[in-house]
């Protein structure tokens, strides 16, 4: 048996799709290792890249859902509604349950209170979606939704 080693995005990577449109993956600015002014940078850039991006059509921003709402995801979460830079909240490791010591939360409660308190950075709700690696919970109503998006870009 062998254990793949968790991946952390330190670099841009981009996906061609059918030769059409791009998956891009941008550097994080959770638990990436690397030093505190590089993920600075980071920061700094992606949201340049959002914010001067004219084909953008949706940033999924990863939230895990098995803990309670993080500082630094309300924050980026905020700034992107502040912005009104079209987002996805894409609710990760929904199949987890942390101990006590760490909330003890539900997924579904920690996805309610995070999506409480951004409420008010939006005028209309971002779209979400509950997902998890190890059941592939919400891994068709990603494509899907990526799908839609795509559909809605071409005709607009």
């Amino acid at each position: 048996m062998v254990k793949a080693s968790r991946r952390k995005t330190q670099c841009i990577n981009h996906f061609r799709i059918n030769d059409s449109w791009y998956l891009v993956d941008l550097p994080g600015y959770g638990y990436a290792a690397a030093p505190h002014e590089v993920r600075t940078d980071w920061a700094k850039f992606t949201k340049d890249y959002f914010i001067n991006r004219p084909t953008l059509v949706s940033v999924f921003l990863l939230i895990d859902a098995s803990i309670p709402a993080k500082k630094i995801d309300l924050e980026y979460a905020s700034w992107l509604g502040q912005n009104q830079i079209p987002m996805t909240l894409v609710f990760t490791k929904c199949d987890k349950r942390k101990k006590k010591k760490n909330g003890g939360k539900r997924p579904e409660e920690n996805v309610q209170d995070f999506q409480a308190l951004i409420r008010d950075f939006f005028q209309t709700a971002p779209p979400w979606i509950m997902t998890s690696s190890v059941t592939n919970q919400g891994r068709d109503e990603i494509l899907l939704h990526m799908s839609q998006l795509r559909n809605y870009w071409l005709k607009h």
